[in-house]
């Protein structure tokens, strides 16, 4: 389980990277509130912490310039991947806090409206020490429904209409998922699930297009066998033809996700320095595989539409 202190004695090379004099203290301090609150045992939760993550009637914001957002599909197609990438995501916080330290995040978990209980999970945003609660809070159920599909546009739906960012001038959001969305936002969801507001069914890539508008989005994909072409098509169809990123390894997935951000934020070589610390020649080369499908492109611009600024106002869909 990674820690959120500055350890790196159990890295590949210890000694060989440092978060830095400045960020000692922070991180020390970070990792005994952390031990004090106890272990993150989200995968043998029953149920979410409802308090913190139940989206329905609850709305979400953040003063913070560069707010990231997080979102894992835990569904069961995902097998070990949400584990792995729970593990791994102080390592995140204590690398993009380094890179801007009023970097706050919030995380999600992503279902399936349609045969799921909690298919929308979303904390609010964070730093430091509260980012163990929410990730505490979290319940991957391993379920989802047939037809290589779950809630993507429901979720996305509800960051839209109820997630405002409105001082955020580098904002990310990072999906890491495995299926395809549903094409239609069903209001039957929205009103069991979030707590109404939509009267009738809306276009997914509505929902898609009008977030572009604010984030910088990146879908980190798992294979999928037999139904990848089918899967990337859609999801290049709504986002852009290079936000669609390939991932090998779910260890390496939120290698893959610091290594976009540390990109847009001019930081590839603090990266690939901290990663060549903590990793062997064939992870390094797992991540840079995935990472040579991203873009070179203006913080904040979406590829597809041309793009506003990502800090440009929510656009109501309902």
């Amino acid at each position: 389980m990674y820690s959120w202190g500055d350890d790196t004695s159990t890295w590949k090379t210890p000694g060989a990277y440092s978060y830095g004099d400045a960020m000692k203290p922070y991180l020390e301090k970070n990792k005994k509130i952390s031990e004090e609150k106890g272990d993150r045992t989200y995968l043998s939760k029953k149920k979410p912490d409802l308090s913190l993550v139940d989206p329905k009637g609850k709305e979400i914001s953040t003063d913070s310039p560069n707010p990231v957002i997080i979102a894992v599909d835990g569904t069961g197609s995902m097998q070990t991947w949400p584990a792995e990438i729970f593990d791994r995501l102080p390592l995140l916080y204590q690398t993009l806090s380094k890179y801007r330290p009023d970097t706050e995040i919030s995380f999600s978990v992503i279902g399936d409206a349609n045969s799921d209980v909690w298919p929308v999970q979303i904390s609010g945003f964070g730093k430091g020490p509260t980012l163990d609660d929410y990730l505490k809070a979290l319940q991957p159920e391993g379920g989802g429904g047939p037809g290589i599909r779950e809630s993507y546009e429901l979720w996305a739906y509800y960051v839209q209409q109820h997630v405002q960012t409105p001082k955020a001038t580098s904002p990310f959001m990072i999906i890491m998922g495995d299926e395809k969305f549903y094409e239609h936002v069903d209001p039957e969801h929205v009103k069991r699930y979030l707590g109404g507001g939509l009267q009738e069914r809306l276009d997914s890539k509505e929902v898609w297009e009008a977030l572009s508008q604010r984030f910088d989005i990146v879908f980190l994909r798992k294979q999928y066998a037999g139904k990848d072409a089918e899967i990337e098509a859609q999801w290049k169809g709504a986002l852009g033809e290079q936000r669609v990123i390939p991932l090998y390894d779910p260890t390496r997935a939120v290698d893959v996700a610091m290594g976009i951000i540390a990109k847009r934020w001019g930081q590839e070589g603090d990266y690939f320095q901290s990663l060549s610390a903590r990793q062997d020649a064939p992870a390094i080369e797992a991540v840079k595989k995935s990472l040579r499908a991203m873009p070179s492109m203006d913080v904040g611009m979406n590829s597809k539409t041309g793009g506003q600024k990502s800090g440009a106002k929510s656009v109501k869909l309902a």
